[in-house]
């Protein structure tokens, strides 16, 4: 039995055994190939698919690997292209842009305030660029005029100098009368005169003092105002009221004096030019009110007739005004002007003395004098008519 095994492994010549080659002749033992072959259907057999077969199964894979680059690539595009394209825009920019920077406002609120009107690109790009400036810290608030995609480096390089603010400036001097404030501010704003008319009349709104009953009259400080763009009538008087009764209660005045103060002062605006005569005439009104004089001064009739003039008329004297001091005993019905500082301190703070007449017997220079008793001041308005009779059309 070992035998025969052994020959149907090895075969009858040994050759396994003595490691020669099969005959080169000899047929072979393999199976058959299976190309070119047919099965008992007659039919072509193949292990192979067709090429046709492999052409499809490319193509259906080269779609599969296309749609999915496709879908990666809208995936990405974003991340990709945020991070090679600039968050900055070039600059210069083009057009007319005004952003408002608030009081209190942090760099990012600006930032995200430039983004919204078009003129940065991206808030991040503009706190990277106020980073870079020392002066960023500086800014000011008010309205800034810009450009449309401005790099951000040229806005910050804007905002930090406060001269670059779009502002209304006005200046007004002391002694005007409401309506004649009005007409300034009217002129260098572009606002109507009645629309400060109108604001005038919301006594609650623009922080007048309970005693002025309502009435603006001598509370519109003179001084230089800067006005946002837009901003309204009431806001500029609010911000000249403000002015007038901060300043009274830096001296002292109480809400309840503020009335009478802001009288006198506009009696000694528009009585006395000189500084140092200003506390001397308040105490010449003192002094006559406490001695329940009628005050006859032609400043509070002139302002009754809505005239400026030095003197004034019989008729003009004689008006049932309640501004005529000629008639009226005490103080005026309200005060006759818009007083400045200086006016203010002497009304606060009247110097002492017995005087009880006044007049300016030089007006070109303001020269004052001053007199206890009538005939000491008759004396006094002799220089004075001496004056007008050599400044023909003067008085």
């Amino acid at each position: 039995m070992k035998d025969h095994l052994d020959s149907s492994i090895f075969g009858d010549s040994g050759e396994h055994e003595t490691g020669h080659e099969h005959d080169d002749h000899a047929p072979e033992a393999h199976a058959p190939s299976s190309v070119g072959s047919r099965d008992r259907g007659g039919r072509r057999r193949s292990g192979r698919p067709h090429p046709r077969r492999r052409l499809a199964v490319i193509l259906v894979a080269l779609l599969v690997v296309g749609a999915g680059a496709y879908a990666a690539f809208n995936v990405l595009r974003p991340v990709v292209g945020g991070i090679l394209e600039s968050n900055d825009y070039p600059g210069p920019g083009a057009g007319d842009v005004r952003v408002r920077v608030e009081e209190g406002d942090t760099g990012a609120a600006i930032g995200r305030r430039l983004v919204e009107a078009g003129v940065v690109k991206t808030a991040k790009a503009y706190l990277d660029a106020a980073s870079a400036n020392d002066k960023s810290t500086s800014i000011q608030p008010g309205v800034y005029a810009l450009r449309k995609q401005m790099a951000a480096s040229d806005v910050v390089a804007v905002l930090v100098e406060a001269k670059n603010r779009v502002t209304t400036s006005v200046v007004i001097p002391e002694g005007l009368w409401a309506k004649e404030v009005y007409a300034k501010l009217s002129a260098q704003t572009g606002l109507a005169v009645a629309d400060y008319e109108r604001a005038a009349k919301d006594a609650a709104a623009l922080g007048l003092p309970a005693a002025a009953k309502g009435n603006v009259e001598g509370y519109l400080f003179p001084a230089s105002y800067t006005f946002d763009p837009d901003t309204t009538a009431a806001s500029h008087l609010k911000a000249m009221v403000a002015a007038s009764v901060k300043r009274l209660s830096a001296l002292g005045v109480t809400p309840a004096r503020m009335e009478h103060v802001v009288t006198v002062a506009s009696i000694v605006e528009a009585e006395a030019r000189r500084e140092q005569d200003r506390p001397k005439v308040a105490r010449v009104i003192e002094n006559r009110l406490a001695a329940k004089m009628s005050l006859q001064l032609d400043s509070t009739v002139s302002y009754a007739v809505g005239s400026r003039t030095i003197t004034t008329t019989d008729a003009a004297r004689a008006s049932s005004s309640p501004y005529n001091t000629y008639k009226v005993v005490g103080l005026p019905a309200g005060p006759i002007g818009n007083p400045g500082e200086s006016a203010l301190k002497a009304a606060a703070a009247p110097v002492a003395g017995p005087w009880l007449y006044f007049v300016a017997v030089n007006p070109t220079t303001g020269e004052t004098r001053f007199a206890t008793t009538f005939a000491e001041h008759e004396q006094n308005v002799a220089l004075f008519q001496q004056w007008c009779q050599a400044n023909k059309g003067k008085c």
